[in-house]
């Protein structure tokens, strides 16, 4: 499609020698966090593979909406890209205020990686499955505390999808990120957590704390004896923590189409594929549409849980 519509304008874009100046992507989140790792990550290897300059640029706050706006706002040229995370979805489902439509406003350049995040509890607790924990919390309504890293986010999200899907009521306590909160389950002030894998494997492999299962359909290559929510008896449960890259809507097709091909040679080298090892995803290479297939279907599925359960996100 793209090839096309650029021969449809008279071959011109397809002519255009990008990048002819620094592209920027913008993450929407703080420099040292995971987020950030990935964005210097890609803009580092599309510099080589494009052979322009990639530069990141921090705009934070808002749980990513404000860096989000940002780019939305930006002229549509290609020049500047977002970092897209899963917050780019949850947000907009959850805050009224979020101030972007995740599918109107972007066009989409390609999805980069994605991973599961793990259930993790206290060894207090006594529980060692995901049913146990359910139901402890049928048995004992608002007795389990889970913090999040933060109201509104993908570790707040996939709680309310569990309540949801099991008719349970487990408390749920915002945190400023997930190390926080696994350092208050550790001494007992909340009882369940969810965060990445790499975020809560040390403490998992020190004995710290007690690993329920991975909240995807399948298990994890980084924790392979830990199960998959299917295997814990939750079919059609599969959550993904995802990082993908996008333009303003209106991007030329030409530049998405070359932006695409760089970013889907980029994911496979083979120093990409050993860094995503250590960050417990999986590349996840293709095509624009199917970036917007899968945005599409995460967004509508987290305005669900939020209706759902009456949210009220401030």
């Amino acid at each position: 499609m793209a090839l096309t519509t650029a021969w449809m304008m008279g071959g011109a874009a397809a002519q255009v020698s990008f990048p002819e100046k620094p592209v920027k992507i913008v993450v929407p989140f703080a420099p040292g966090a995971g987020t950030d790792a990935m964005g210097r990550l890609m803009a580092q290897k599309l510099g080589e593979v494009m052979g322009g300059s990639f530069v990141v640029e921090n705009r934070t706050g808002a749980s990513g909406a404000i860096g989000t706006q940002y780019v939305a706002q930006q002229p549509a040229d290609g020049y500047t890209l977002l970092l897209v995370a899963s917050p780019f979805t949850t947000v907009a489902a959850s805050l009224p205020t979020a101030g972007y439509d995740p599918i109107k406003s972007f066009t989409p350049v390609g999805m980069i990686a994605s991973g599961p995040l793990v259930w993790a509890t206290n060894h207090q607790t006594g529980i060692r499955t995901m049913q146990e924990l359910v139901a402890y919390a049928k048995q004992k309504p608002g007795v389990l505390n889970y913090g999040s890293a933060g109201a509104g986010g993908v570790n707040h999200l996939v709680l309310e999808l569990l309540k949801s899907r099991t008719g349970t009521f487990i408390t749920h306590i915002p945190y400023r990120g997930v190390a926080p909160a696994a350092m208050d389950m550790m001494s007992g002030q909340v009882q369940l957590v969810t965060g990445t894998i790499p975020a809560l494997l040390p403490l998992i492999k020190e004995g710290r704390i007690q690993p329920l299962a991975v909240t995807s359909a399948k298990r994890s290559s980084a924790m392979p004896e830990v199960p998959s929510m299917a295997e814990a008896g939750f079919k059609g449960f599969d959550v993904q923590n995802y990082f993908a890259l996008a333009a303003p809507a209106g991007t030329p097709a030409a530049v998405i189409d070359k932006l695409n091909t760089a970013l889907n040679k980029v994911v496979t080298l083979p120093e990409v594929q050993a860094r995503f090892k250590l960050d417990a995803v999986d590349a996840t290479p293709g095509t624009p549409a199917a970036q917007t297939r899968f945005i599409e279907a995460d967004y509508r599925a987290w305005r669900d849980v939020v209706r759902t359960q009456n949210l009220k996100i401030e």
